[in-house]
């Protein structure tokens, strides 16, 4: 079953195509990860299905329902979420107050009255804890190290509880042993129910982690499949490595 639909989508800037009638099925329940050269257009797919830019053509569907023409707040309570390719936290907030942002909508001055926060704490730590990073919990945003800040966008995503997640290199800058703590996380929520649509340069990390694997260049689908099929696709050679 389809839980993402993207048709025939279409988005220049200037004389520039970045998208280029592109198709795209994402299922549900899956890891699924969107690869291509740079420059092929993924950053751009995402940045049109979460609403920061507008189609100049296409239409796009979740759960069955259009959402194309809808802004990024629309969108994110529709139950889609996203990272960026720099993780975007609050560098004076502290971890913990990150965290507690997406699930409270009266401003960040409540974030300090304390007045009916248990529960949402509560559960901030317990991400944290997921995490593996609750030692920070008291620590500004800004102090924490790269693989950190990642883990913590990760974890404020997952506050608000959406069913799909889109996420921008999560494996860019970050060590290799953090990297395999952030793949075992993904595994584990996707375990619980959310389906993750990965942007990724890593093909290690994209190969051992998704089940399957949709490959854009000049920003049109040219391959999609399971991974060891993809990876030998004459088409997705070509792309890479040229003819």
């Amino acid at each position: 079953m389809s839980l993402l639909q993207v048709d025939h989508l279409s988005k220049r800037f200037g004389g520039v195509v970045a998208v280029d009638d592109c198709t795209l099925s994402i299922p549900a329940g899956g890891i699924t990860g969107l690869i291509g050269p740079n420059g092929s257009g993924k950053t751009t797919i995402f940045n049109l299905i979460t609403g920061f830019i507008a189609m100049d053509e296409g239409r796009i569907t979740f759960k069955s329902e259009l959402i194309d023409g809808l802004g990024p707040d629309r969108v994110y309570e529709r139950g889609i979420g996203r990272t960026f390719q720099l993780a975007r936290i609050f560098p004076r907030l502290t971890a913990l107050e990150n965290l507690l942002v997406p699930v409270r909508r009266s401003g960040l001055r409540a974030l300090f009255s304390g007045a009916g926060w248990s529960d949402e704490r509560s559960k901030a730590m317990e991400m944290l804890e997921f995490l593996e990073i609750s030692q920070v919990a008291g620590a500004l945003g800004g102090s924490l190290s790269y693989g950190q800040r990642k883990l913590l966008e990760l974890g404020a995503v997952m506050m608000a509880g959406p069913e799909l997640v889109l996420l921008d290199e999560p494996a860019g800058g970050v060590n290799p042993a953090l990297l395999e703590r952030i793949a075992d996380r993904l595994r584990t929520l996707n375990s619980r129910g959310t389906t993750f649509l990965i942007v990724e340069h890593n093909m290690s990390f994209v190969m051992n982690l998704c089940s399957e694997v949709i490959v854009v260049h000049r920003g049109r689908q040219i391959a999609s499949g399971k991974p060891d099929a993809v990876r030998s696709d004459p088409a997705v050679l070509d792309a890479y490595l040229g003819a």
